[in-house]
Formats: structure tokens, sequence, C-alpha cells
């Protein structure tokens, strides 16, 4: 894919997302409407998933139908381009009123994310990574924080029910026992831009689905984090651990999640 046709997906898509964002913010809020249902234990799914998925899809369709969609709600294919959707990202703190929430875009070429483009509506700020050309916030260019002293940084560790609670429980005080604060904030996606910008040191999930973190491993990357390959293996269907961390305490995360990560040459 030549870099014009890969700017016309950015600009394009950033579009899309800021459309999308107008239809979620159209639900959120209104608990009586959302048709609110679980899929599994703490796994929620509002009518909102579907609505702001099929209208990514739809559009997707018409303007890149050559590309390969695959969405947490509808599923799909892997292919040599493909766009991954998590269309609410942290569906439960949005089902709640909670506006830790965002809308998930990412393409992967050939099996690396190339794009990712992250819109939290309710709070004002959509995300933008593209390889090789740097990560914003809202425009402005965004980096990891460089905290090098795991007494100073703060840790969010996602929460899985694939995974056993004692081994996330002991994560968590592993984390506490290095010195560090710790923190879950609901939605994977946004962990990964937190750490981009600088908000939290590190971001890590024993188990997490790839339309979680598509967008945001490419933001991340760009921002400076270091990451560990989730996307070798059968991630895209199966899901990977995920660890995300300014690089000056890529080792010490090593050691508490057991996450191998890889260093960021940027």
């Amino acid at each position: 894919m030549t870099p014009a046709e890969l700017d016309l997906r950015q600009y394009a898509v950033l579009g899309l997302v800021e459309e999308a964002s107008r239809l979620a913010l159209g639900y959120f809020g209104r608990k009586d409407s959302l048709g609110v249902s679980m899929k599994g234990a703490q796994d929620w799914l509002t009518v909102a998933d579907g609505a702001v998925e099929a209208f990514l899809r739809e559009r997707l369709a018409v303007l890149f139908p050559g590309d390969a969609v695959i969405g947490e709600e509808g599923g799909g294919e892997a292919a040599d381009a493909v766009w991954i959707i998590d269309p609410i990202d942290g569906t439960s703190n949005f089902a709640r009123g909670d506006r830790t929430w965002c809308i998930s875009i990412g393409l992967l070429l050939n099996g690396v994310p190339e794009i990712g483009i992250i819109s939290a509506p309710a709070l004002g700020e959509v995300y933008l990574g593209r390889r090789g050309r740097g990560a914003t916030m809202n425009g402005e260019p965004i980096k990891v924080s460089g905290t090098a002293d795991i007494r100073r940084a703060y840790l969010e560790f996602g929460w899985s029910t694939r995974i056993p609670n004692e081994d996330y429980l002991a994560t968590v005080g592993r984390g506490f026992a290095a010195g560090a604060s710790v923190k879950r904030s609901g939605s994977g996606a946004l962990g990964l831009c937190h750490v981009a910008i600088g908000r939290t040191e590190a971001y890590a999930e024993l188990h997490i689905n790839a339309w979680d973190v598509a967008a945001g491993l490419v933001i991340a990357t760009e921002a400076g984090a270091d990451i560990n390959d989730f996307f070798a293996g059968g991630a895209i269907k199966a899901g990977n651990p995920v660890l995300c961390c300014t690089p000056e305490l890529t080792g010490e995360l090593e050691r508490i999640t057991g996450i191998v990560s890889r260093h960021n040459s940027r």
C-alpha cells in the first residue's frame, strides 16, 4: 500500500470516527434506552456497541471495499489489510455514565499495526498514531513520561475473566511491592493512550483481545513506549498478553508482569 493510500485511509477514518463519536454520545448517559445486556461475567453490551460498529463497517465497505474488517461484535476474518474495531471500549463505564470509554479502530498491514485512531468523545480527546510518523492527541505531539524510578510510577493493570484472579492479584501485589501506585480504569485502549501521553508509566494485561489494542499499540509505540510482540501467533483471533511502558521501566515491568517486551528504537 502506498503512502498516499495510507494518507487517504488515515484522513477518511478520522472523519468516520468523528461521526461515530457523535453517534455514541447520543446514547451515552441514556441508561433507560441503552438495552444493556451481558455477554458474560462483567462483559457488558449495549445497543450503542452494535450501532457504532455497524456504522463504521458500512462506511469502510463503501470507502475501502478491498479492506477486511474485524469488529468485537460482528467478528470477521484477517487479510493483508484489515481494520480492527472496538466500537465502545469500556462498555461497563459507558453503561454506568462514566466518561472513561472510547471508540478504537486500527489498521494492520500484513500483521503490522500501521494506523491507530482512538476517540474518547466524553473526554474531548482524539488520539492518532501512524507507524513512522509519530503520535498526537487533538493534533498535538505526545510522548511517554520517561519516568525512571518505579517508586514514582503509576501503573495500570487490566483485569480479564480469562485469567485466574490469583494471577491478577499477584501481579498487582508485585506492583505495589515495588513501590508503584496501581490502578484499573476499565478501558484497555485508553490505558495504552495514557502511557503514550505520560499520564501513566505502564499498561499491562495478562490476556486482552486484539480489538482492545490494535489502535493503541500504534499510538503508544509512536509516542516512544516499549511494547511486547502482541500480534505474534494467533493474537488476532485469540488475544495475547500486553505490556506497554515507558522504556526506562521496561525491566521492572517485565519482572512484575512476567511479560517480555521489546525495545522501541524510536
